[in-house]
């Protein structure tokens, strides 16, 4: 099990991580299987390491995938939620907006030429598009373990935080310096402006006073 305690990337070797792919989809494709899993896994690996990513990457994808374990017994579906985390920044590009629904679009081809159901399918790609608010409903298992899942680096100790916010600020190279900090303070008070940021028990107990402090004292940077 991931230590929850520590919401910071973990480096996981691809192989490893292809072999966690494999399982996740193989546990959710219909009786009669379909076509050798290997080559999705390789393609999404290529997808998480292209080079515009410097926070979404591979490590980013491991802690996510690793939290998703560590939670997985709030999920209602955990292999889903495994598979809803390596297409949710499958396609990233920082200069577009509509990453979480060309990722969804990606999952629903590609899921459904692997030999999975429609139905899951199509909870792979709602969850997808779900992480573009990170807002899920009271009762989405599903979802609430997917966001605390993607969000738990808001809640890493200042170092890690710092290396965070920095990743970020590269994938953001190309926007000037004032537009940068314009943009990054509105997202910052969206977050802080919703009811929570963490759905799970163990989210809401040891996360949110956490990633509260590093967002707001972020902000204040900003500001300054």
């Amino acid at each position: 099990m991931a230590d929850l305690d520590d919401p910071r990337p973990h480096d996981t070797p691809p192989h490893d991580l292809r072999s966690r792919f494999v399982r996740a989809l193989t546990a959710v494709r219909s009786p009669g299987g379909g076509p050798d899993p290997a080559p999705y896994a390789d393609n999404l690996l290529a997808r998480w390491q292209e080079p515009q990513r410097r926070y979404h990457t591979v490590a980013h994808l491991t802690a996510v995938l690793d939290h998703v374990d560590a939670l997985e017994s709030c999920a209602a579906d955990p292999d889903v939620v495994r598979l809803a985390a390596w297409f949710h920044d499958a396609v990233y590009l920082p200069e577009r907006s509509e990453n979480e629904e060309r990722s969804a679009r990606l999952a629903e081809r590609a899921l459904r030429e692997a030999g999975v159901p429609d139905a899951k399918t199509a909870e792979v790609a709602r969850l997808v598009r779900l992480t573009a608010g990170h807002d899920p409903a009271e009762d989405d298992r599903d979802g609430q373990v997917l966001c605390d899942a993607d969000l738990a680096i808001l809640a890493a100790p200042p170092s890690a935080y710092a290396a965070y916010t920095a990743a970020v600020r590269e994938e953001y190279h190309f926007v000037p310096g004032d537009a940068f900090r314009a943009g990054r303070s509105a997202i910052l008070r969206q977050l802080l402006g919703l009811p929570r940021l963490f759905h799970t028990p163990y989210g809401r107990e040891h996360w949110e006073a956490t990633a509260r402090y590093n967002l707001a004292a972020e902000l204040e940077m900003l500001s300054t």
